[in-house]
């Protein structure tokens, strides 16, 4: 049963997370919600399975692991790739990025 809701939960994150992509604004909120909601969501979904399967919980844990240490550096590459490349939000209300890039504008309009 606890492995069943375990499941459920890390469907409904990933649900969350497809539909936090689908309605975000602006690339660096979809970036957001897409990596907190799929990390939570595959958290749970692991942890389901388990829970499920006792003689896999050894490799459910390296595999958390990975996904821990991994999905942050990730989000962290588009983000900064996303920034680069394209116009910044309009509504965007400090860059904190601009003086470690020379002070460009990163405006391509």
């Amino acid at each position: 049963m606890i492995a069943n809701i375990f499941l459920v939960l890390g469907g409904l994150f990933y649900l969350l997370g497809g539909l936090g992509i689908l309605r975000m604004p602006d690339t660096f909120n979809r970036i957001q919600a897409g990596t907190k909601a799929t990390t939570l969501g595959a958290f749970a979904l692991l942890l389901g399975v388990g829970i499920a399967n006792p003689e896999w919980l050894f490799k459910v844990a390296l595999i958390i692991i990975f996904i821990a240490l991994s999905n942050p550096i990730g989000s962290s590459a588009l983000a900064k790739a996303t920034y680069k490349s394209f116009p910044l939000p309009k509504n965007l209300v400090q860059d904190d990025l601009k003086e470690l890039h020379g002070g460009e504008d990163n405006d391509l309009n």
